[in-house]
């Protein structure tokens, strides 16, 4: 079973009714979600739900670790097997396309990227800037250089690492891969699709729920580690926000209203993604979403 949607559109919580009800196993399927050290900014599963079903590939990767899509497949399968073997239903849920796309259509089989090789790229990154490199990409990979923004450092960074590293494109990459996970005919999905002026709003309320529950000082603990600003945890949205702030360059008001747009521009992103990209999940609103599992086919 798949459950997919925007952040804050009541995923984590139909999952776990779900999971309460059939005796299955919630597994993470959320980009963010795996980092250990951002529990409250991620809004992962509290401890008292976490122990009202069991919940897996939640809050187990350090910040510190450069976590792939790759990596998760492969933490997935082993998690989906053992799930299987118990004889429980895998709920899988989250908001990360990729990962969703991962596990039903497979993934492409790019190699890992050299120290060296990566470490060369973001220097040169933060040297010349993110333009530059969306050029020298644009000669190498005219095709990826054209599907990313310019301004896009992480995502050119990543294009040109590639191509520099294989003398392949990404584009050559993605044509070989893994089979899926879940193959079409096995599965049940369902995007929960709330109204977008009251999912906004509820993301707005949650942003500032988190720095109540402790979202700064987790933030805090973070910077303090003094880690690669291009790592994915680093990226997590309300983090770059609250340490600006928190070295005195923002308000916290401001880093508050950077991080609540950010979120509301992600999930505009999620509604556009999984439309185009993963059509055979079916749309519901949240309150309906159940309703909608339980009439689907396996698809």
């Amino acid at each position: 079973m798949l459950i997919a949607g925007p952040t804050a559109s009541g995923k984590s919580a139909l999952a776990l009714s779900l999971a309460e009800q059939t005796g299955g196993v919630v597994i993470n399927t959320d980009s963010m979600q795996v980092y250990r050290d951002l529990r409250v900014l991620t809004a992962r599963p509290t401890l008292d739900e976490e122990a009202r079903a069991p919940h897996r590939l939640y809050g187990h990767v350090d910040a510190s670790v450069n976590y792939s899509a790759g990596r998760w497949v492969a933490d997935a399968a082993a998690v989906l097997n053992e799930t299987l073997a118990k004889k429980r239903l895998p709920i899988f849920v989250g908001g990360s396309g990729l990962y969703f796309k991962a596990l039903t259509r497979g993934l492409s089989a790019v190699p890992s990227i050299p120290p060296e090789v990566r470490d060369d790229v973001r220097a040169r990154l933060e040297r010349d800037g993110a333009e530059a490199l969306h050029a020298v990409l644009a000669r190498h990979d005219p095709e990826a250089a054209q599907r990313l923004r310019p301004r896009d450092r992480s995502r050119v960074a990543r294009a040109l690492e590639v191509v520099e590293a294989t003398g392949r494109s990404l584009t050559d990459w993605h044509r070989d891969g893994s089979p899926p996970l879940l193959p079409p005919g096995r599965v049940k999905a369902v995007f929960l699709a709330p109204e977008r002026d009251a999912l906004y709003a509820r993301i707005d309320a949650r942003f500032g729920a988190m720095l109540a529950a402790g979202a700064l000082e987790e933030v805090a603990a973070l910077a303090e580690r003094q880690l690669d600003p291009l790592l994915p945890a680093m990226k997590a949205h309300g983090v770059p926000a609250l340490i600006r702030h928190l070295r005195g360059e923002i308000s916290q008001e401001r880093a508050a209203e950077i991080g609540r747009a950010d979120t509301r521009h992600y999930a505009k992103r999620q509604f556009t993604w999984f439309r185009h990209q993963l059509p055979e999940f079916i749309w519901a609103a949240p309150a309906e979403a159940r309703q909608a599992l339980e009439k689907v086919e396996a698809r």
